[in-house]
């Protein structure tokens, strides 16, 4: 493998930015200071020139449901990370997604469907990648499985309290349990479900099905119940857990109350949640409103007032995109044919465009310094999710490094992104910064603004711990 030395770009870690060199030796960093040509005029090094560029660890996207190949779409998987590299991010984590053409033993079986998910991405990825397996209470003994799931290299899993396939409270704790025993951390999308499907009943009864009631059938109330309950399972079960998406002020709380008595609780908000509220349901057109039928749903100003402020004081530990590459003219094309809002498939695409947001919204507009996007993008999330080799421009670690122009301006739109989906609920933002290139393990995926990377060439992350160890 060629060497790479990255010259007079600004070094930016969790803790500290510095005009530096990175040289870079066999896929991993082999040093960051001043003036580094001298180490590398002994070998074949390129070199790139970084003047006026921010040097970052490259993000680590550790919540998304990026959708495996098929023969009618052999290219969903390979596109997302293709469109995930675009965006600065190098490594990312996706469920495995029962129910979204499975086969039944993988739905019955977290190890069967672990299988078969390895079997399809084998090989198909552009930036490094890792797996969480999603639990479903159809399943005949997920709580069983899960120990035997961290041997396989797949230290966390999704459970859910609501929907169909939710578990019950008895069987998350166990998860929990189980999978905090064994080095792994279970996380849990927090919604309660008494009083989430008594609403939409109600809702549904009143004739209110259009796609802008979603939202005001899922209160924050409700959010906070479930959080409040599952932090109580991860203190009595004295193991971490990660609260995924997390929306709202009244959330937040539970996770501050939380971590203030010492629990091992740890929460990611999303990026629309960052950047969009409650007010893009306000419209006569269904099309446009399903656009934004997320679970748990966009919430007020003040709301995301609250998740910026959570952010920044640490309550929050980090951002991830909850990915979903929904399409308008397929799985959200219900809306238009009158189907009501629970039937309307749940998510919106982000993989591409979790470190715009971020940078625009948190650093340049001055809620967050950019150590400590950083911190949340890359270092963190590497760190929780036992990807340690990832996450910082350290020696020792891997070369996954996203040259960034923080003076480029530019305009979102559904056009100019590389993702599997039709839209993007970003469409029209004006966004401060723009990446340049990326390279996963010191080899070029994009280079000045264009994909030079192969097919396969992202490695699959085996992982056997998660969480905070304490």
């Amino acid at each position: 493998m060629a060497h790479l030395l990255i010259r007079g770009g600004t070094v930016v870690t969790a803790a500290a930015s510095h005009q530096a060199d990175v040289l870079v030796r066999d896929g991993s960093v082999a040093a960051v200071g001043a003036d580094l040509g001298a180490l590398a005029a002994d070998a074949a090094v390129e070199v790139v020139d970084a003047t006026g560029l921010l040097v970052l660890p490259g993000a680590v996207d550790v919540h998304t449901h990026t959708r495996v190949a098929t023969e009618a779409e052999p290219d969903r998987f390979f596109q997302d990370s293709v469109a995930a590299a675009y965006g600065g991010t190098t490594t990312f984590l996706a469920f495995n997604n029962p129910g979204t053409g499975s086969s039944p033993a993988a739905e019955r079986s977290l190890l069967a469907g672990l299988k078969e998910w390895r079997a399809a991405t084998e090989r198909d990825s552009a930036i490094d990648y890792a797996v969480s397996l999603a639990i479903s209470g159809r399943m005949d003994d997920p709580v069983g499985e899960l120990a035997k799931i961290v041997d396989e290299g797949v230290a966390t899993a999704k459970a859910f309290m609501v929907f169909d396939f939710r578990l019950d409270d008895r069987r998350l704790f166990d998860a929990m349990r189980m999978l905090g025993s064994r080095g792994g951390m279970l996380q849990v999308h927090c919604e309660d479900p008494v009083l989430i499907d008594t609403a939409v009943a109600d809702a549904l009864a009143r004739g209110n099905t259009a796609p802008r009631f979603h939202a005001s059938s899922r209160s924050t109330e409700a959010e906070a119940v479930a959080t409040h309950r599952a932090v109580a399972f991860a203190r009595a079960a004295d193991v971490p857990v990660h609260l995924v998406h997390l929306s709202s002020r009244a959330a937040l709380e539970q996770v501050r109350a939380a971590k203030a008595s010492g629990v091992r609780a740890h929460a990611e908000t999303c990026p629309h949640y960052l950047a969009l509220t409650a007010a893009r349901y306000e419209t006569p057109d269904v099309e446009t409103a399903a656009r934004y039928v997320i679970s748990p749903p966009l919430r007020s100003a003040g709301d995301q007032d609250a998740m910026w402020s959570g952010l920044a004081d640490g309550s929050l530990d980090l951002v991830a995109t909850d990915h979903v590459p929904d399409r308008l003219s397929v799985e959200k094309a219900e809306a238009s044919r009158g189907v009501p809002f629970d039937r309307i498939s749940n998510g919106a695409p982000g993989i591409e465009t979790l470190l715009s947001i971020v940078y625009a919204e948190g650093v340049g507009k001055g809620r967050l310094t950019v150590e400590r996007m950083v911190d949340l993008l890359a270092t963190s999330p590497a760190r929780l999710f036992g990807l340690e080799r990832k996450g910082a421009i350290e020696v020792g670690r891997d070369a996954d490094i996203v040259l960034f122009d923080p003076a480029a301006r530019r305009t979102l739109t559904a056009g100019s992104l590389h993702h599997t989906s039709d839209y993007t609920p970003y469409e029209g933002f004006s966004i401060t910064g723009a990446v340049r290139s990326v390279f996963v393990r010191g080899r070029p995926v994009i280079r000045n603004g264009a994909y030079v990377g192969t097919r396969g060439d992202g490695r699959f992350v085996g992982r056997t711990t998660a969480g905070d160890s304490g």
